[in-house]
């Protein structure tokens, strides 16, 4: 991509995430993701109805009378975005590429993240780790993981989210908000790995897919090409029964992740290349609140 059009499309998806950042998700991005727990504040007095538990010994023994702690809560988090960057995202049939949808989706968590002074940064992965971006602040910084989003060239063809909620557990030290965006299209188990990296971290999972892979188009014979694998095949897709076989994979498919996310406790939405990814966002957000 030449750098006057990569320049261009940088601007148009700041226009529109940024838009949506402040018109629509004003506020709902701010009370669905709280921050990342609770920092002391000041020692008081102890007064009637205080929790013991908060009591500081050292100071109450100091002064020969009870004082305790008081926290209040943190509102700045470090928000990661953990983002495939694997073949399966260049497909598309109708309105836009599963990359340009993931582009978009990041995009504006990111200037959502701002808006709310939070810290963001970005685990670009593969079949391995392409790229880390340390978490900052600011409009430069969104804009600097947006043209790599576009002009990233991956060295890996293949999905593996284990390697990337491994890398988040390993490197992040600190507790912070993680959004998974990718296509779930991996066959290795990763529900281990999600679940110890959810219990240190908030983890949120969005599904990007194309209609095409929930259901076959029947325009008779046709070349399909695994783009993770290189794998062709011919497929009739005129024929009902490889129709419903592939519909039964798919709900299949699904069904296991959805359980996955169940089981590890992640809250996760799914968004279709075609549809309209603001309802999905604004579900997932209302159902955090």
């Amino acid at each position: 991509m030449e750098t006057n059009e990569l320049l261009k499309r940088i601007r148009r998806i700041e226009i529109k995430s940024k838009g949506l950042s402040n018109n629509i998700f004003a506020g709902m991005y701010h009370t669905a993701f709280k921050g990342r727990g609770m920092a002391f504040s000041e020692v008081r007095e102890y007064q009637f109805g205080d929790d013991i538990r908060d009591i500081d010994w050292n100071v109450t023994a100091r002064f020969s009378k009870p004082y305790i702690k008081v926290f209040e809560e943190e509102r700045e988090l470090t928000v990661m975005l953990l983002i495939d960057v694997s073949a399966s995202l260049e497909f598309g049939t109708s309105k836009q590429m599963k990359k340009d949808l993931l582009t978009e989706l990041s995009a504006t968590l990111a200037f959502s993240a701002i808006q709310n002074n939070d810290k963001i940064g970005v685990i670009f992965f593969s079949d391995r780790i392409e790229k880390f971006i340390p978490a900052q602040k600011g409009r430069k910084h969104i804009l600097y993981i947006i043209k790599e989003l576009l002009s990233l060239k991956p060295v890996g063809r293949r999905t593996n989210i284990k390697v990337a909620v491994e890398y988040l557990t390993h490197v992040i030290k600190k507790r912070c908000t993680a959004f998974i965006v990718s296509d779930f299209i991996d066959q290795a188990d990763f529900k281990q790995p999600l679940a110890i990296a959810n219990r240190k971290h908030d983890l949120v999972a969005i599904q990007v897919y194309d209609k095409r892979v929930e259901e076959l188009p029947s325009v008779g014979l046709m070349l399909v090409k695994d783009a993770e694998t290189g794998h062709e095949q011919l497929i009739d897709t005129s024929s009902a029964a490889i129709q419903s076989s592939h519909r039964n994979w798919w709900m299949q498919q699904q069904e296991k992740l959805y359980t996955i996310f169940a089981k590890t406790n992640v809250d996760y939405v799914s968004v279709r290349t075609d549809k309209d990814y603001v309802k999905a966002l604004l579900s997932l957000f209302a159902k955090r609140n």
